[in-house]
């Protein structure tokens, strides 16, 4: 008995992160289905990146040449078109912007994006990418959907446009903190289809930065484990004939 309560304990314990992800303060996450196998994908992703993050965030882990091989960008477009504020293919995406500074300017520190696919996962990115909405109360004017009161500017305007929220009301019909949808009431250079797969592609790239071995590992990790199982089968064998004389 006091076997199956830890069990479940345990289930338990380790289905409630998934659930807790699964919607931030009432709003719910969309999958971003990234593929981290789509080149295509990751060098749109890539180019997002240096155009409209990079400018703030870095990815300190992440050195340009890495990418391009990994990308299969060649080292001419690799210096056209991605590399920013460093003349080496070798070098990291390191932003030139300080705590100081940020500080200053934003009243925080700007995070490095290396882990953030990891430590948020791609699923919360996707959707934070996404939600933005107009908020006069805040220093930039926006707010986000599942992260309140957040301290980043909307960078993406121009290519999604501005959305405003419509919350929740309660019995008596006052509105709620909840939000309901989004609506937008500006529009981008972009489609919304357009733009929900433009973030798709710089989650996928964020993925990418965030364990750039994955593909690999997830290959090799294949054939390990059919080693295994040929490895058991011929184990199991040699088992039963050590024992056939004492059974």
């Amino acid at each position: 008995m006091k076997m199956k309560k830890l069990l479940a304990t345990l289930s338990v314990a380790l289905l409630f992160p998934v659930a807790a992800f699964g919607a931030v303060g009432g709003f719910p996450l969309e999958r971003a289905h990234a593929d981290h196998t789509d080149k295509e994908s990751l060098r749109r992703g890539a180019k997002l990146f240096v155009d409209y993050c990079l400018s703030c965030h870095s990815a300190k882990y992440q050195r340009y040449s890495r990418m391009a091989a990994d990308l299969d960008i060649d080292e001419k477009t690799l210096i056209d078109e991605y590399l920013v504020g460093v003349d080496k293919p070798g070098e990291t995406m390191q932003v030139a912007m300080t705590d100081g500074h940020a500080q200053l300017w934003f009243n925080t520190k700007i995070p490095d994006l290396s882990l953030v696919a990891r430590s948020r996962g791609e699923d919360w990115l996707y959707t934070y990418l996404r939600t933005f909405y107009i908020d006069e109360s805040r220093p930039f004017g926006v707010n986000n959907a599942v992260f309140k009161a957040v301290a980043m500017p909307h960078v993406l305007w121009e290519l999604q446009g501005w959305q405003r929220a419509v919350f929740k009301t309660d019995a008596d019909g006052n509105p709620t903190e909840e939000i309901e949808k989004l609506e937008l009431v500006t529009p981008g250079s972009m489609s919304a289809e357009e733009y929900d797969a433009a973030m798709r592609d710089l989650v996928n790239f964020l993925g990418y930065v965030g364990e750039p071995v994955r593909v690999e590992r997830q290959r090799l990790g294949a054939w390990v484990l059919a080693f295994l199982f040929v490895f058991f089968v011929f184990a199991y064998l040699l088992k039963r004939e050590y024992w056939k004389d004492v059974h």
